[in-house]
């Protein structure tokens, strides 16, 4: 019985994706080391499960599927280049959401809640912050932090085009030389 890396997320539209890999082009002339996220990995994350028995995966699927068509389908527009902690020290760049937050923390809240419910999945002790994580910086004392830092907040309002939610999918996550690999377990409409 070997456990799955699970995760539940939002595919995003080409054109987002489009705009995201803009976006990494626009912040790799800073010069700092970033981790980027690939392309096939792009995705908005609603919940990360940790390592889940390979027997126990259907199940979180089908609670995942009953959970998601509670929730009526809805647009996401997303805006503005941001950093964790803050735009002043960059660690984690994201892109941010202008429209469809309030949508996101609901389907969050209803998967989350189905999964402690029926699952015994621990809720977060942090509050869901929806973005889509485009790069991780490698080393704090990276002599261009300055300069991405910059050209982040030069972009703050920058077009990341918009994504209709229709349905979520459960993740499985593989670790390898390459970087993670995604492979769908399950996929979740909302409602009718």
């Amino acid at each position: 019985m070997r456990p799955i890396r699970t995760f539940i997320a939002v595919e995003l539209s080409g054109t987002v994706i489009a705009r995201a890999q803009q976006a990494i082009k626009l912040l790799k002339t800073s010069g700092a080391e970033v981790g980027w996220v690939a392309t096939p990995q792009m995705h908005l994350t609603l919940k990360f499960l940790g390592n889940v028995p390979e027997v126990e995966t259907p199940e979180v699927c089908r609670v995942v599927a009953a959970a998601a068509a509670t929730v009526e389908p809805f647009e996401i527009v997303f805006r503005g280049l941001g950093a964790f902690p803050r735009v002043s020290e960059p660690r984690t760049i994201w892109l941010g959401i202008d429209h469809g937050q309030e949508e996101l923390e609901e389907l969050h809240a209803a998967i989350e809640g189905a999964l402690q419910k029926e699952m015994g999945f621990g809720k977060e002790h942090r509050k869901f912050h929806p973005h889509l994580t485009l790069g991780r910086l490698r080393k704090e004392s990276d002599p261009g932090r300055e300069e991405l830092a910059r050209l982040i907040q030069e972009n703050a309002n920058f077009d990341g085009d918009l994504t209709v939610v229709e349905e979520v999918v459960t993740f499985a996550s593989f670790l390898g030389r390459q970087g993670p690999a995604h492979e769908p377990m399950g996929h979740a409409s909302l409602a009718e």
